[in-house]
């Protein structure tokens, strides 16, 4: 057996999953090491939720094996839903229950585990105890949700989307309390619309698109494969369709050139040399800039890249 598959806490195999006529997930490979932090993007239609939602128990696939920790849920439910933790993207709590009643009652559902009274303490909601979960704000539910999903001591966390719809504040807050999770030498599977999130976070990220991974690795990984360390994004006063693109791509120190929302991006080595050279090339052409953009390749341009689109755009 491969060493990476000795150590690893999820290993899925050729995973299939169709919803009539759309085929949502499409002989998918993946594998998540033990102690690692790891991120799945894709845009929506990818089948990331859908595969999550397998790892998880929640669905069933069409064929395919998913082994967590070891085990399978056809064989192992029980022993696996006592070793998971799972929040996801709008976990329902009841609004009338306190958030020391809430913590209570999902600690009820595992043999083992810290007294609610120190869970909340981890996530920060100490003073919130005794208040009822309706009044508390966007950032303090993503926090007991958190709660809920520790509270059993897991081995392995599903994390689904657990920063959207909070301040810059409170997503900072939940980022402090999976990195000390991580701390711990556990295992977290994590989606994300955030990509300074997902390079924070993340030891390694999958990106997924209609069903498959088609790119894989470290976040210095995927950035790399693009083949640029920049990327020039400008806007002019006339349609790009307008632009002799093909002699844009053939100035020196540009990789690539694509139209994206109506402006174009090139993608480029040595950024001294490639713009002056650019700046040049549109002046020869007659263009006029409205706008000039430049900034170092970011796991948004690889996701662009790979998939024509912006993940938070879907």
């Amino acid at each position: 057996m491969p060493e990476t598959s000795i150590h690893a806490a999820l290993r899925v195999r050729d995973l299939h999953k169709s919803y009539n006529d759309v085929v949502a997930v499409d002989g998918l490979d993946l594998e998540v090491h033990a102690g690692e932090c790891f991120g799945l993007l894709g845009p929506n239609g990818a089948g990331k939720t859908t595969t999550v939602e397998i790892c998880e128990g929640l669905t069933a696939p069409d064929s395919g094996q998913v082994e967590v920790l070891g085990m399978r849920w056809d064989s192992n439910a029980e022993k696996l839903r006592q070793r998971l933790g799972i929040q996801l993207q709008d976990t329902q709590l009841s609004e009338k229950l306190t958030v020391l009643e809430t913590v209570r009652l999902f600690r009820s559902f595992f043999h083992q585990g810290p007294i609610p009274s120190e869970v909340i303490a981890l996530v920060q909601l100490d003073e919130k105890q005794k208040a009822r979960v309706g009044d508390l704000s966007g950032g303090q539910k993503q926090r007991l949700a958190l709660a809920c999903a520790l509270v059993g001591d897991p081995e392995f966390l599903f994390l689904d989307e657990p920063t959207t719809g909070l301040d810059p504040q409170a997503r900072r807050q939940l980022w402090d309390l999976i990195q000390e999770f991580k701390r711990s030498g556990k295992t977290i599977l994590l989606t994300t619309h955030y990509m300074d999130e997902a390079e924070r976070l993340c030891e390694r990220i999958a990106i997924m698109d209609h069903g498959k991974v088609i790119a894989l690795g470290t976040p210095r990984e995927l950035i790399a494969s693009i083949g640029a360390e920049h990327m020039v994004e400008f806007s002019s006063g006339m349609p790009s369709n307008g632009l002799d693109l093909t002699s844009l791509g053939h100035v020196e120190g540009v990789r690539a050139v694509r139209t994206l929302n109506g402006a174009v991006q090139l993608q480029v080595s040595e950024l001294h040399t490639a713009v002056p050279a650019v700046l040049e090339e549109l002046r020869r052409q007659g263009v006029t800039l409205t706008e000039l953009r430049t900034h170092s390749a970011t796991l948004e341009d690889v996701f662009v890249i790979l998939t024509g689109r912006h993940l938070r755009d879907e």
